[in-house]
């Protein structure tokens, strides 16, 4: 049997092969940014994966940061996601939530109601951002209060709740890619003076919080987290990533969680940053005691070579599910691959959606 194809289990799960299919942003929610019968189709078709992990999911009003994209703190959503769910479990899948806050990657054209973007600290991203009227300067964001922070952490607990209320097996805390929790992490977003900022220890304790209220609520083995050690989006910046990373996944160890779920760096972001590790998962394997997935430019070929060393138990790809849904078919029969089309990645309806060709619709 090849390498992927391999079944594993861990905790209350038996995944039936090392296929991850990667949380996607896709833009394609309903009203009240609610999933339809659309998304459920989407994420069937791709359910032969030994887990799905649903596309970013925020939490609450606050953490939206684009257009279109679902949230999981309303009745009406959690009704939505049952429809995904349901599909998904219908043809033997498993699925994941992935809860979501942007935190400062956000802009009050999008959070509406007189929202405003939250943060750690009161700094901006560099740049611009996509509103409802096309791209505008960025603003800077309102560094939280003690009771906002503790309001959020117990907004995420909410949403796991929510998640299993829509039948999904669990959830994956996005912790990465410069949104809320990673911007806790890094000092380039983080100045605060108070118990969480500062020391590696401070910086993590946000973080840690959410794991440990969500696994308060819906336990431990229902409960992933995703991290970027070495990220860099929306300009997030830290003065020691190594040992600030170190710190946080030995605590996560404590907790027994379904998975760690790491993502690699893309090697240009790094040029500059000596003090970034170029491979963030054979280093962070040495401390992580539990299973781990990998992910981010990922072939078969450099899949199956992570997991046979023993670097990882199970692989995320992205780009390749969206064009493939039939993917793992693909690896077992050493079959083409669909091309993606990029121009049909965010929004839209059934086009670049649900209407990639399976296997069979080729012959």
């Amino acid at each position: 049997m090849k390498t992927l194809l391999f079944p594993i289990k861990h905790g209350v799960h038996e995944f039936a092969n090392r296929f991850v299919m990667a949380p996607l942003t896709r833009q394609r929610a309903g009203d009240g940014l609610t999933p339809t019968e659309l998304n459920a189709k989407y994420y069937a078709q791709r359910a032969s994966a030994g887990l799905i992990v649903s596309e970013a999911t925020q939490i609450s009003p606050q953490g939206q940061g684009y257009v279109d994209t679902p949230g999981i703190y309303s009745s009406q959503q959690v009704d939505g996601w049952k429809k995904v769910t349901d599909a998904v479990h219908k043809v033997g899948g498993l699925i994941y939530c992935q809860l979501w806050h942007v935190g400062r990657h956000s802009h009050p054209e999008i959070l509406q109601n007189g929202l405003w973007p939250v943060g750690p600290s009161a700094i901006p991203e560099n740049g611009f951002i996509t509103t409802p009227s096309g791209k505008v300067p960025v603003v800077v964001p309102r560094a939280m209060t003690s009771d906002e922070i503790r309001k959020t952490i117990d907004d995420y607990a909410a949403a796991a709740l929510n998640a299993m209320k829509a039948g999904f097996d669990g959830v994956e805390i996005h912790g990465a890619n410069g949104y809320l929790i990673d911007q806790f992490l890094n000092d380039s977003s983080n100045k605060r003076q108070d118990k969480y900022g500062g020391s590696i220890e401070n910086k993590c304790r946000f973080g840690l919080e959410v794991v440990g209220a969500v696994v308060d609520v819906i336990g431990s083995q229902r409960t992933g987290i995703r991290l970027s050690p070495s990220g860099t989006n929306f300009g997030v910046r830290n003065d020691d990533p190594v040992a600030t990373f170190e710190h946080l996944i030995a605590h996560l160890n404590a907790f027994n969680l379904s998975y760690l779920h790491l993502i690699e760096p893309v090697q240009s972001t790094l040029s500059e940053l000596p003090t970034y590790l170029t491979r963030v998962t054979p280093h962070f394997r040495l401390f992580y005691e539990g299973l781990l997935i990998t992910s981010a430019g990922y072939d078969f070929s450099t899949a199956e070579e992570v997991v046979d060393k023993g670097f990882a138990d199970m692989v995320a790809f992205g780009k390749n599910f969206i064009s493939n849904p039939d993917l793992v078919h693909r690896y077992a029969h050493d079959l083409p691959l669909n091309p993606w089309d990029i121009a049909t990645f965010y929004g839209g309806g059934e086009v670049g959606y649900t209407d990639y060709p399976f296997v069979t619709q080729n012959a």
